[in-house]
């Protein structure tokens, strides 16, 4: 009788290990997918921005021809390029490019042939097609971002998480620079 209870206890305790350590498998497997998802979508942004990058040249040499004067802004435009390829996805280099696009672009409407130009409207819509690509690049970002730390707050896997190494994810934030002006309304004049 002693054998039997000893050997039921003995394989109570067994299962019990095999069950928790299939769960702990479990849960990190799925830690890693989902952390996996959030490297991709910080991936995918620093693709849209090298994209971004590239197209500016191209965009600078059409404008040169039509605007050789605006020298400044193409000289903005040129620099702030620079600081944003050699700057971190999320410094503030991006927010000083894309206010000097949006100088660039302003030029179009100054010289209606460069307006006109066949070269410069598709390098305009490739350029809208980009930041289109990139703002739904980080919602994507943002969303796995939020999988992955519900999974990561949830139980059991809190109580796994920190000792196995899963960091809360951190969620695309606006820069500093552009902190003060999206919340505000845009002011319009005719």
């Amino acid at each position: 009788m002693i054998d039997i209870i000893g050997w039921f206890w003995t394989s109570a305790i067994l299962v019990i290990a095999v069950v928790l350590v299939l769960v702990l498998i479990g849960i990190y497997n799925r830690l890693v997918g989902l952390r996996q998802a959030v490297r991709q979508g910080v991936a995918d942004i620093d693709a849209q921005q090298r994209q971004r990058h590239d197209l500016i040249p191209n965009l600078v040499e059409t404008v040169k021809g039509y605007a050789a004067h605006e020298a400044a802004t193409l000289e903005a435009v040129i620099a702030a390029r620079n600081a944003a390829a050699s700057g971190t996805p999320s410094s503030g280099g991006e927010q000083q490019l894309k206010s000097a696009l949006g100088n660039l672009l302003a030029l179009g409407e100054a010289y209606p042939d460069l307006k006109a130009s066949a070269n410069f409207q598709s390098l305009q819509g490739e350029l809208a097609d980009v930041e289109d690509k990139l703002a739904a690049a980080r919602r994507a970002l943002n969303a796995a971002a939020a999988r992955f730390n519900a999974a990561r707050e949830s139980f059991p896997a809190v109580l796994f998480a920190g000792p196995l190494g899963f960091a809360e994810a951190d969620f695309h934030r606006l820069d500093a620079s552009a902190q003060g002006t999206v919340d505000q309304a845009p002011r319009i004049a005719f």
